[in-house]
């Protein structure tokens, strides 16, 4: 049973990640089809791949710890190209900058989460008094409801930017 509900932990985690950008390419460039478009499909495709490397039993071993962490790092930082394009596109409305903080404050928690998970901090410091409460798995949790908590806060300030502006 935990072997089931790991792998479902990390379908989740990659699925956060991945419609965590479907907010910013939709409403940043729903005026510009073809880019919405491939960032979206980019991130899709991302996700999937993902999602399979954590599926497969192979890559679950100890020694395939930091290229589960790096994928998961990678789908995230991989955010920085869509927000880059949409400050230059749109660098003089405040509602942009606004939402790009957020953006960036919510990649640098889910980055963090990550770092967290693949050093194994804290418990590596003080083996056996973070396995009730505290350890990195926790952490890593706490870190990534944070992130989606900023993702949410920059949903509104890009509601408010298409109500206001439109196409």
């Amino acid at each position: 049973m935990a072997y089931i509900m790991l792998r479902l932990d990390y379908v989740g985690i990659t699925a956060l990640i991945v419609t965590s950008f479907y907010p910013l390419v939709h409403y940043s460039f729903m005026c510009q089809p073809l880019y919405c478009h491939l960032y979206m499909g980019f991130i899709t495709t991302f996700g999937v791949a993902t999602i399979s490397v954590s599926l497969v039993p192979a890559f679950q071993t100890a020694d395939y710890r930091s290229v589960r962490a790096g994928l998961f790092f990678c789908m995230g930082v991989s955010g920085l190209v869509p927000i880059m394009h949409k400050l230059i596109a749109f660098h003089h409305l405040p509602e942009v900058i606004l939402s790009a903080g957020y953006e960036l404050l919510m990649g640098t928690f889910y980055g963090l989460g990550v770092l967290v998970y693949a050093t194994r901090i804290p418990e590596r410091w003080m083996p056996g008094r973070f396995d009730i409460v505290g350890h990195s798995h926790q952490l890593f949790h706490v870190l990534v409801i944070a992130g989606a908590y900023t993702h949410y806060l920059a949903g509104l300030v890009y509601l408010k930017w298409r109500d206001i502006e439109g196409c």
